[in-house]
C-alpha cells in the first residue's frame, strides 16, 4: 500500500471512506481502475452508519435490513474484496491543481498525486459553540454522533436525563440511541411551530414517553462540572428552567468542506459546498465531489417523505443515497479516465 503512495502510482484517491466514498472505489475497482485509493482520517472506515446502532440500512444496497455498524462493515469488506486500498489514520491537509494531494498519518508528511481525485467528506452537525447557546464547558454536552460513538463504539453512558434539540430525522435516531442504553430524555425541543418531521414519525417521542415542547429554545445551560439544567423559552418569551443532566445537539447538518474551502476550487457560499457540473466534476477537472459534501440549494432539494415542505432543514442524504450518488459519480470518472466524457464546461 505505502509503496503505491510512495510511487504516486495511483488512478483515483477517494478521500472520505462513507458510503459515497466506499462505493465510489468500489464501483471504479469493478470498472476496471486498477489503482484506487481511500483516504481516512478516522481510525476505522465507514463512516456515520457505524455509529448507528440501529436499523434500517442496506436495503437498496445489499436487499437486507441491517444496523449501521454492520452495513458500514459490509461496505469495507466488499471494498477490501474487490482490491481497494484504504489507508486510514490518513488526513489530507490541502489539495492542489493537478490532483496532487498533502497528506499527513502517523507514518509523517507527504505529498501524492492522483489522476483523478473524488471528495467524499460528508457532513458534520453544528456544535454547540456556533448555535449561540450560553454554556460553560460542563460535562453532558453532545452532538449524535458523539453520542453514538460513545455508546456503540466505547461502550459509555454519558448521561441519563438529557434535552433532546432539534426534531430532523437524526433527532429520533438519537432518541432510539438513547432507547437502547436505557437513557430516557426528559424531552425534546424544536424552535418552530411544528415538528420537522411528518407524521408518524413524530409520534415516536410520545410512543417512548418523550414529551415534545414546540416554539422553545434552549437559552442557557447552567452547571459547572456537569449539565445540572437548561433555561428555555418559550414561543410567549416566557423563561423556564428543566433539571436535567445532559443536553443533546441534534441535525442543523453542514457540509465536511473545509477542504475545498481552502483550496483552489470554486466554492458555493450559498451551499457551503464546493461547486459542482452535472457529472459532478469540479471547476478543476481532476477532482469530483459526491455524497453529503455536495449540497443542493433548497430550490434544488426534492422534499423527503418524511419532511414537511415548510419545515425543510438542510438538505441531508441518507446513506443509500450517498451510496447512489457515489457510484454514479465513478462512472463518470471512468468515463473521463477513458476519454469519453463530455468536454469540461464550467
Amino acid at each position: 500500500m505505502d509503496e503505491i503512495l510512495e510511487k504516486q502510482n495511483i488512478d483515483v484517491a477517494v478521500i472520505g471512506a462513507g458510503p459515497s466514498g466506499l462505493s465510489a472505489a468500489i464501483t471504479l475497482k469493478k470498472s476496471g481502475i486498477q489503482r484506487v485509493v481511500v483516504l481516512e482520517r478516522e481510525a476505522v472506515a465507514g463512516g456515520i452508519p457505524r455509529h448507528c446502532g440501529h436499523p434500517p440500512f442496506g436495503i437498496r444496497e445489499f436487499q437486507r435490513i441491517l444496523t449501521g455498524p454492520t452495513y458500514s462493515k459490509k461496505l469495507v469488506e466488499e471494498a477490501q474484496n474487490v482490491g481497494v486500498i484504504i489507508k486510514l489514520k490518513t488526513t489530507v491537509t490541502m489539495l492542489f491543481s493537478g490532483g496532487k494531494l498533502s497528506i499527513t498519518s502517523p507514518d509523517g508528511g507527504k505529498q501524492l498525486t492522483a489522476k483523478r481525485v473524488l471528495l467524499a467528506t460528508g457532513i458534520r452537525e453544528t456544535p454547540c459553540s456556533a448555535r449561540m447557546v450560553s454554556a460553560s464547558r460542563s460535562l453532558g454536552i453532545f452532538n449524535t454522533g458523539a453520542l453514538q460513538s460513545m455508546i456503540y463504539l466505547k461502550n459509555l453512558i454519558p448521561f441519563r436525563r438529557p434535552i433532546i434539540v432539534g426534531t430532523e430525522i437524526v433527532s429520533y435516531s438519537a432518541l432510539l440511541t438513547c432507547r437502547n442504553a436505557g437513557i430516557q430524555p426528559v424531552s425534546m425541543l424544536e424552535e418552530k411551530a411544528h415538528s420537522t418531521v411528518r407524521w408518524p414519525i413524530y409520534m415516536l417521542g410520545r410512543w417512548l414517553g418523550v414529551p415534545l415542547l414546540l416554539q422553545t429554545s434552549i437559552v442557557k445551560i447552567l452547571g459547572k462540572e456537569r449539565v445540572e439544567a437548561v433555561e428555555i423559552s418559550d414561543g410567549n418569551g416566557q423563561m423556564k428552567k428543566i433539571v436535567c443532566d445532559g443536553v443533546l445537539f441534534t441535525g442543523q447538518y453542514l457540509p465536511e468542506s473545509s477542504l475545498a474551502r481552502i483550496s483552489h476550487l470554486e466554492f458555493d457560499p450559498k451551499t457551503n459546498s464546493p461547486k459542482v457540473d452535472e457529472f459532478g466534476r469540479c471547476s478543476d477537472p481532476v477532482y469530483y465531489a459526491a455524497g453529503n459534501v455536495v449540497q443542493p440549494t433548497q430550490d434544488q432539494a426534492k422534499v423527503p417523505i418524511y419532511y414537511t415542505a415548510e419545515n425543510l432543514p438542510n438538505p441531508v442524504y441518507a446513506a443509500w443515497q450517498c451510496w447512489k450518488q457515489g457510484r454514479a459519480t465513478a462512472k463518470n470518472i471512468f468515463k473521463d479516465l477513458a476519454g469519453t466524457l463530455p468536454s469540461f464546461s464550467h
